[in-house]
């Protein structure tokens, strides 16, 4: 039996979960610009992403549904109001930035250094907000 002591344990992992207005457009920004795999796909309503070991969750609004009777998923209405974002800590920002433009991610701005990073912002279709981080040197 796991006690508290336990938690997290081996095998316990993070997913993050993602509601898309259109599951064909995020797949294609996850996949193509980002670089995730396609782990696993639900009737036309989720696919499961693997991104360097994490995994990431796109589903279509919707619910509420047995085991959470009072949430209903939705996406982002209003993309300049940001509850959540992920960040990608990378080795290089600017070898990152240019590579991502190249795929398709369109960028709120070039990379900014920033006393200990070096970092930038960009949006997913429905208007995630993502960052892509480089630790440095404060100074």
């Amino acid at each position: 039996m796991e006690t508290a002591a336990d938690f997290p344990g081996e095998g316990v992992e993070l997913t993050h979960l993602l509601v898309v207005r259109d599951l064909e457009r995020a797949r294609w920004f996850y996949r193509d610009v980002l670089g995730a795999t396609v782990f696993r796909e639900y009737g036309g309503s989720s696919v499961v992403l693997n991104f360097q070991g994490s995994w990431i969750l796109l589903v279509t609004g919707g619910g509420p549904t047995a085991d959470k009777p009072d949430v209903t998923f939705a996406p982002p209405a209003d993309p300049s109001t940001v509850s959540h974002e992920f960040t990608i800590r990378v080795p290089d920002c600017e070898a990152a930035y240019r590579t991502l433009r190249a795929r398709g991610a369109e960028f709120l701005t070039p990379p900014y250094r920033r006393p200990g990073e070096v970092r930038c912002f960009f949006r997913d279709p429905d208007g995630n907000l993502l960052e892509i981080s480089e630790v440095v040197a404060s100074g």
